[in-house]
């Protein structure tokens, strides 16, 4: 019904929605071993995903959805109340902005996100929020070589270390995924993000 107000996701068809957006988003809990007490951040998180259903499957998390389009926030928090489900908060705000504030910034054992930008800008957009010690989780297609390439100066400058990757097949089709984990090693310098169209423009 929202999606017909708004452009939330071109998966239409019920079982693709399933498969491609709701098991997306919880296949990383094979990889990943998440505690109770641990703060995710969700950066761009579109419809919730995969926000929504994590924190489904991770009642005892605190989760923050953070968008750019306020629309899409106000339709998540219609989702959040639907649902009852507590522990999450939802944010309209830009990754660049947000970062800077001191409320957010290194407050945060798990920053995900999931199809938003290339791994070098959404690396400047997503390790400043993370603790040291924290990690930065990126859901990418089976083919990302080339962008892992491009963005190891990014993730140096910004105080991350590559940690691991892991790729898969979704159930039941013939889609390749990957997590890319980042782990936070020491403080992100304080100029970063930049503001503006500048982490997209011109990466680190």
């Amino acid at each position: 019904d929202w999606n017909t107000k708004m452009n939330l996701t071109s998966i239409t068809d019920f079982d693709e929605v399933i498969k491609k957006h709701f098991v997306d988003s919880v296949s990383i809990l094979k990889y990943f071993d998440f505690k109770n007490e641990d703060k995710i951040i969700d950066v761009g998180t579109g419809a919730g995903f995969p926000g929504i259903p994590l924190k489904i499957m991770l009642p005892e998390c605190k989760f923050l959805l953070m968008d750019s389009l306020n629309k899409r926030i106000k339709f998540l928090s219609c989702v959040v109340d639907k649902l009852q489900l507590n522990n999450i908060d939802t944010c309209h705000s830009r990754a660049e902005d947000l970062a800077l504030n001191e409320e957010y910034r290194e407050q945060y054992d798990y920053v995900l996100s999931r199809a938003v930008a290339n791994l070098s800008t959404l690396s400047e957009y997503c390790i400043p929020f993370l603790k040291i010690g924290g990690k930065f989780i990126s859901y990418k297609s089976g083919e990302y070589n080339d962008e892992l390439a491009n963005s190891k100066n990014a993730i140096n400058i910004l105080g991350g270390k590559l940690d691991c990757i892991h790729s898969f097949v979704l159930p039941n089709s013939d889609i390749s995924r990957s997590f890319i984990s980042i782990t936070k090693i020491k403080e992100t310098g304080k100029k970063y993000p930049r503001k503006g169209a500048l982490p997209k423009n011109k990466p680190l």
